[in-house]
């Protein structure tokens, strides 16, 4: 290896039944630098990691690291910490009931009686060393995120790592506590550590890496210096096209010029404060890079997660909607994007699914009669062509294009004003897609304001009128008439620059 070179994997292959996650990918980490590695969802960035952890086994390919001859055989999580190689990721793995330096120590000492003085002694030096904001006696629990981000990183730095890698550690941080890690990684990188940077924030890739690796759909795209490639080159790089081969959409239809729903500064726990409004008959949607605040930010809007502030109307009242419920009541539906997750009761019949929703609005105590459910279930059977044996059928044992046809169904059924589609087409073949996209036009003709979410630009323009681009969280623009191209948008989410 050269002297500079800290890791370097070659040839890395890794496949899964019908899947090759990793196609002969190549990666090379320095020491005392911040290498990001970027893609999409599903590039490979997350299977790459598991490889180097040990998580995963390759099917083929070698690893090297600085200071071990030959290649190295990493078949565990411990066969990597071996190896020098540590990581922090996005949700913290200490214990909060505990204090900091026993989180830092934990699982590392062998005697039966532990030297709590000497640990607490280290664990002192350690975090003033590093510039740490936290005492050893402390409680981690009564640390912000950040500084348990840090300490989580200070134990894997105490373990002597020559690679550290960060999974996705700003996600639940605010701009401080970035700041904050963010001298913590230089510091590290002072030192010679070879640090690499899984986000999805591009500005904080410019603000803290060296370098970047792009994957895409399993596959080296290359690597390059942060200098010579501007943010929306990386876009490209990313997504897979180039701005010269982007052609124009045709647009969304018209909406009325009076609003539904509108929100003045409204913020989640997840999503930061953000204004938002919607017309009668309009379809607009967020669009931005995964992780920019899409999804966030329609579930502040339906109230799924904890709303902290804003003002909201609904059909020129105010409103609250602080809970699911709320938002149900106001006419307002949500198609979410983890089908499986949030959406679908597995185990219940096709029939009990599509009269969810409107059950839930009624109340227990208005039972939806089984006639009137069969009924309802028929009806929407029918006008969605949902393909299953009997109303009876448990919708697990459906293909995720009817599962999802089946989600509409539910909201359709409860005469929404405004519904919300986040990722509706996702992991269906070609025909539903278009079916649901003439679907979401034709309700949009009939009045009903609709929220569109997809990951692939093209099947935004072709359904918004108004698209709204997010990038690390924040509103970044928005796009109407003839500034709906794919161009606009990915030099808007890149950052505006040509």
């Amino acid at each position: 290896m050269q002297d500079d070179i800290v890791l370097t994997m070659r040839g890395i292959c890794k496949n899964f039944p019908n899947v090759k996650a990793l196609k002969s990918v190549d990666f090379t980490l320095r020491k005392g630098t911040i290498h990001a590695l970027m893609g999409e969802n599903g590039a490979g960035k997350s299977t790459l990691i598991k490889v180097l952890t040990g998580v995963y086994t390759m099917d083929e390919g070698e690893i090297r690291i600085d200071g071990i001859e030959g290649p190295v055989s990493i078949r565990s999580p411990q066969d990597a910490q071996n190896c020098g190689i540590s990581t922090v990721y996005q949700e913290i793995t200490l214990c909060p009931n505990l204090t900091v330096a026993e989180n830092m120590f934990i699982g590392r000492t062998k005697k039966k009686s532990v030297n709590w003085k000497a640990m607490e002694k280290r664990a002192g030096e350690l975090l003033e060393n590093l510039g740490i904001p936290a005492r050893p006696r402390q409680q981690l629990g009564s640390c912000s995120l950040a500084v348990q981000q840090m300490v989580a990183i200070a134990r894997a730095v105490d373990t002597e790592c020559k690679v550290l890698i960060l999974d996705e550690p700003t996600s639940s941080l605010d701009d401080k506590e970035v700041e904050m890690l963010f001298r913590l990684m230089r510091e590290l990188k002072s030192r010679g550590v070879g640090i690499i940077f899984v986000t999805h924030f591009l500005e904080q890739v410019y603000a803290v890496s060296d370098s970047i690796t792009v994957l895409r759909n399993g596959e080296l795209v290359g690597e390059y210096d942060v200098k010579e490639l501007p943010q929306v080159k990386l876009v490209e790089k990313m997504i897979g096209k180039d701005l010269e081969d982007l052609s124009v959409i045709k647009k969304g239809a018209a909406a009325s010029q009076e609003n539904y729903y509108e929100a003045k500064g409204l913020s989640s726990s997840a999503a930061r404060p953000f204004d938002f409004r919607i017309a009668k008959g309009e379809v607009n949607g967020f669009t931005g890079l995964l992780g920019s605040g899409r999804s966030e930010s329609v579930r502040a809007i339906f109230g799924a997660d904890q709303v902290t502030g804003g003002k909201v109307t609904v059909d020129g009242k105010p409103a609250k909607i602080t809970k699911p419920l709320h938002a149900m009541k106001h006419g307002i539906g949500y198609l979410p994007e983890n089908r499986r997750g949030d959406g679908i009761i597995a185990d219940l019949s096709v029939r009990d699914n599509i009269i969810l929703a409107l059950q839930v609005i009624q109340g227990m105590g208005r039972p939806i009669s089984r006639a009137k459910a069969e009924a309802f279930a028929d009806e929407y059977i029918k006008a969605l062509d949902i393909k299953t044996a009997s109303t009876d059928t448990p919708i697990k044992f459906l293909s995720g294009g009817n599962q999802q046809k089946v989600i509409l169904a539910r909201w359709l059924l409860t005469h929404p004003k405004y519904l919300i589609l986040d990722e509706p087409t996702r992991g269906i073949d070609v025909g539903t897609k278009t079916e649901i996209q003439k679907l979401v036009l034709k309700l949009a003709e009939e009045g009903m304001s609709i929220t569109f979410i997809s990951s692939e630009i093209e099947e935004m323009l072709r359904t918004c009128s108004r698209l709204i681009v997010m990038r690390d969280r924040n509103i970044v623009g928005e796009l109407t008439g003839e500034s709906l191209t794919q161009e606009k948008v990915m030099r808007t989410i890149a950052g505006g620059g040509d």
